[in-house]
C-alpha cells in the first residue's frame, strides 16, 4: 500500500471518531435540557392557541385628511383714494375691530367736509323766510290782499328750500363718511399680517390687492373630505341599526398633526356640504376647534379622527389571524366540533385598531385560531388553548 493512500485512510477514520463524538454531546444536551416551544407527543392533536369571539361595544372612528382655514378672515381695502400719510399696526399683531390701521391724508376730505357744513347753513339760513313768506301769505289770501298765484309761488319757493336743506344734509354726512374712510380701520378682531403698502403709498377706492388681511385663529375651521361610498355606508349601518349614533347631535372630532402628535383639544362636526365634487366623488365635512394658543396655523395640513357612531355587538378579529384565499375572501381558521379545524370565509369592513371588524360569518362562542396556523390544517383534529401575546407570556417571567 502507497503511503498516500495509508494518509487518506486514516484522515477518513479520524472525521468518522470526530462525527461520533459530536452526535453523542448533542444527544446529552437534547436530554439535559427541555425546549421552549410547544412539543407534540406522537399521536397527540398538535396545541393551537385560540380566541373566542366575544361581541363587544366599539366606538367606530374615521381617519380623514384635511386642512386648517381661519374662521374669519377680511381683507382690508381703503374705502377712499389718497396717500398714505402712516401705517398704525404692527405686522403679526393682534388687532382688534374698529382699530384704526392707516392714516389717509384727509386735507382734501375735511375740506369738502367744511364746504358741505358751509352749503348746509346756507340752506338753513334761506328757509326761514322762505316759511316765513308762505305763512303771511297764507293769511293775507284768506282776505284777497294777495292773489292766489303769489300764495301759490310762497308755498312752493318754501318746499324748494326746504328740499336744499335735505340735500345740503346729504351732502355733509357724504362727507362726513369720507372723511372717517381716510381712517383705514379692522373690520374684524384678528392676527394681521404684512402690509402690501408702506408710508407714502398711493391706495385707490377699487384697487384690487388688499392693504393687509386679517384672520381670526380661535376658532379655526378644519375641512376634511370624505368619499361618497363611506358616506353611503354608515348611513346603510345606521339605517340597519348596526351602529348608532353617539347621542349628540355633533359628532367629536380629534386631530393628529404633521409630526404624529396629537391636538390636544377636541373638536366638534359643524357642517356637512350638500353637493358632490364631480372631480373626486367626495363631500366636504367641516369641525371647528378651539385654538387659543395658535397651534393651528391657516393651510396646515392635519387628519381629522371622526367618531362615527358605536356598534353595540361589534365582532373583533385579530388581523393575525385573517388570510386570503386566491378568491381575495378573508378566511379564518376556527376549531369547530370535535376539535377539528374549520375553514370560514368572513367578512370585513373595516380594521379597528389592530382587529378587523366583522359582519358576517362568525358568531359568539366561535373558537378563531390566531397561533399554530402552520400545523391547522383543515379537517385536522388539534388542542385549543387561549392565545397568549408576547407581552403576556413574558409578563411572568419578568415579575
Amino acid at each position: 500500500m502507497s503511503f498516500g493512500k495509508m494518509c487518506r485512510r486514516a484522515c477518513g477514520h479520524r472525521k468518522a471518531a470526530l462525527m461520533v463524538i459530536l452526535l453523542g454531546v448533542l444527544l446529552l444536551a437534547g436530554c439535559g435540557r427541555k425546549s421552549a416551544a410547544l412539543t407534540v407527543k406522537p399521536g397527540a392533536p398538535p396545541e393551537v392557541g385560540v380566541v373566542v369571539i366575544k361581541p363587544q361595544r366599539v366606538e367606530l372612528t374615521t381617519e380623514l385628511p384635511g386642512r386648517t382655514s381661519a374662521y374669519l378672515i377680511a381683507e382690508v381695502r381703503p374705502q377712499v383714494s389718497g396717500i398714505i400719510q402712516k401705517r398704525l399696526f404692527a405686522e403679526g399683531s393682534y388687532v382688534k375691530a374698529g382699530e384704526v390701521l392707516y392714516q389717509i391724508d384727509p386735507a382734501s376730505y375735511k375740506a369738502a367736509y367744511d364746504s358741505a357744513r358751509a352749503t348746509l347753513d346756507r340752506a338753513d339760513a334761506n328757509l326761514l323766510p322762505a316759511r316765513l313768506k308762505a305763512k303771511r301769505y297764507a293769511d293775507l289770501v284768506k282776505i284777497t290782499a294777495v292773489s292766489q298765484q303769489d300764495c301759490d309761488n310762497a308755498n312752493a319757493a318754501l318746499k324748494q328750500a326746504e328740499a336744499d336743506v335735505e340735500a345740503a344734509k346729504a351732502e355733509l354726512e357724504t362727507a362726513r363718511i369720507n372723511l372717517a374712510y381716510t381712517k383705514v380701520t379692522a373690520p374684524i378682531s384678528g392676527w394681521i399680517g404684512r402690509s402690501s403698502v408702506t408710508d407714502g403709498a398711493l391706495v385707490t377706492t377699487d384697487q384690487p390687492a388688499a392693504l393687509a388681511t386679517i384672520r381670526q385663529l380661535s376658532p379655526i375651521y378644519v375641512d376634511v373630505t370624505q368619499s361618497t361610498a363611506d358616506q353611503l355606508r354608515l348611513a346603510r349601518e345606521m339605517a340597519s341599526g348596526i351602529v348608532k349614533s353617539g347621542g349628540s347631535a355633533q359628532a367629536r372630532v380629534k386631530l393628529i398633526m404633521e409630526d404624529g402628535s396629537a391636538y390636544p383639544m377636541t373638536g366638534a362636526l359643524k357642517f356637512s356640504e350638500v353637493s358632490v365634487d364631480q372631480s373626486t366623488g367626495s363631500i366636504t365635512l367641516r369641525a371647528v376647534f378651539p385654538n387659543p394658543k395658535r397651534i393651528l396655523l391657516p393651510g396646515m395640513f392635519v387628519r381629522a379622527v371622526i367618531e362615527e357612531g358605536v356598534d353595540e355587538h361589534a365582532i373583533l378579529v385579530p388581523q393575525r389571524g385573517v388570510t386570503r384565499n386566491p378568491a381575495g375572501d378573508a378566511i379564518v381558521m376556527v376549531v369547530g366540533s370535535g376539535g377539528k379545524v374549520e375553514p370560514r370565509v368572513i367578512k370585513v369592513v373595516r380594521t379597528v385598531g389592530s382587529d378587523w371588524l366583522v359582519s358576517g360569518g362568525l358568531k359568539a362562542g366561535d373558537r378563531v385560531i390566531l397561533d399554530g396556523l402552520q400545523r391547522a390544517f383543515p379537517g385536522t383534529r388539534v388542542k385549543a388553548v387561549a392565545f397568549r401575546s408576547k407581552v403576556e407570556s413574558a409578563a411572568p417571567a419578568g415579575a
